[in-house]
């Protein structure tokens, strides 16, 4: 079955301070896949999500969103077309409880908005994210690790997003807390969401991803698909210049 693609990247390039960082990048994710991005440090990852997100302006390329160019809007306006952020760090409201921060990130998708792969609302985010409806009345800032990570996930899919963007979700996660992220993602795109994951680590990454991209100072150095992103032909070592484990 072919997959409607919905989020088409074409000749991006962006940058800071008159540098750039990303060099003609093109990507593609269908409804209900995930693609991940990995790379060293600095090799433009979160520019890739930053500039889809709205919070950076390229320098050239296009962002389409289910056919739809979006390229360089705002990111409030980028939220409302359907793409969704978790951000790097997680980023919740210390002070503000679990069901503030639900109540506040509840967009409901426009009436006549049929583009959107499923609606959530705060009741349905805590039957998929159990934990955080019996930790309602708790501050950001008491929350573990791995429940900030579940609430910035959350606080995304209040938007009811078609297209979702990960930044290094599992970052200073436990293994087990790694894994029940990597699950959930394999759920969203279940739901018909296309996740773009970005993660330093190819091998985690791999755990769920359909498709993925090894970014190397801006340009992309080996696009895998299908089987081929699980499989240890030495060729994703060699573009991120790793020795492979020895058994």
């Amino acid at each position: 079955m072919t997959r409607p693609t919905m989020l088409e990247i074409t000749g991006l390039t962006a940058g800071y301070d008159g540098g750039t960082v990303l060099h003609g990048l093109d990507l593609s994710v269908p409804a209900g896949r995930v693609h991940a991005v990995v790379g060293h440090n600095g090799a433009g990852k979160t520019t890739l999500v930053h500039t889809v997100a709205g919070l950076m302006r390229p320098g050239a390329g296009t962002v389409r969103l289910g056919g739809r160019d979006v390229t360089g809007r705002p990111t409030h306006r980028t939220a409302r077309a359907g793409i969704g952020l978790v951000p790097q760090g997680r980023r919740v409201f210390a002070g503000l409880t679990v069901g503030e921060h639900l109540r506040l990130s509840h967009r409901p998708p426009r009436r006549g908005d049929t583009a959107r792969p499923s609606v959530w609302t705060p009741a349905r985010v805590l039957e998929l994210l159990p934990r955080l409806g019996e930790r309602l009345g708790h501050r950001g800032a008491d929350l573990s690790g791995g429940e900030q990570q579940m609430l910035a996930l959350a606080r995304a899919l209040l938007g009811s997003p078609s297209v979702l963007l990960l930044d290094e979700p599992t970052e200073g996660l436990a293994p087990a807390l790694v894994r029940q992220v990597h699950e959930l993602v394999t759920t969203l795109a279940g739901e018909g969401i296309a996740v773009l994951l970005v993660s330093p680590s190819p091998a985690r990454a791999a755990e769920c991803a359909h498709a993925l991209t090894v970014l190397t100072s801006g340009r992309t150095t080996l696009r895998l698909d299908g089987e081929d992103v699980r499989a240890d032909d030495g060729a994703l070592h060699a573009a991120l210049d790793l020795t492979p484990t020895v058994p």
